[in-house]
């Protein structure tokens, strides 16, 4: 079993930054893919971004402005948001799994509000 919980969601203007962190409990957090997703109001859950041992992948939304990384050693994962415009405003969720395509365990998510 696997907890996670995310921090550093807020409120920032168009062209911000945010740094989200999500903490993972467990003693194999290196041994799981580790993932961003979104969810906006009235809309379907957005895939994000997603880090395995040695590769990142960025939803095209995305590509060039978030970067996702890891620190074993703190079991936790960022996801570094630059240039933030208002349609990246949503719920912001982590996610740990054996695969990309199969994340089995979800935080509670971080608010992110980003003002025009």
């Amino acid at each position: 079993q696997v907890q996670l919980v995310e921090s550093g969601g807020g409120l920032v203007q168009a062209g911000g930054s945010l740094r989200l962190s999500c903490a993972a409990s467990g003693r194999t957090f290196s041994n799981y893919v580790m993932g961003w997703f979104r969810q906006a109001p009235g809309k379907e859950r957005e895939y994000v971004s997603a880090i395995n041992p040695t590769n990142t992948y960025y939803a095209d939304s995305v590509k060039g402005r978030f970067t996702i990384s890891r620190d074993n050693s703190k079991n936790t994962v960022y996801l570094q948001m630059n240039s933030l415009k208002p349609e990246d405003t949503a719920v912001y969720s982590c996610a740990a799994g054996p695969a990309v395509n199969s994340f089995r365990y979800w935080g509670q998510g971080t608010q992110v509000t980003v003002s025009s």
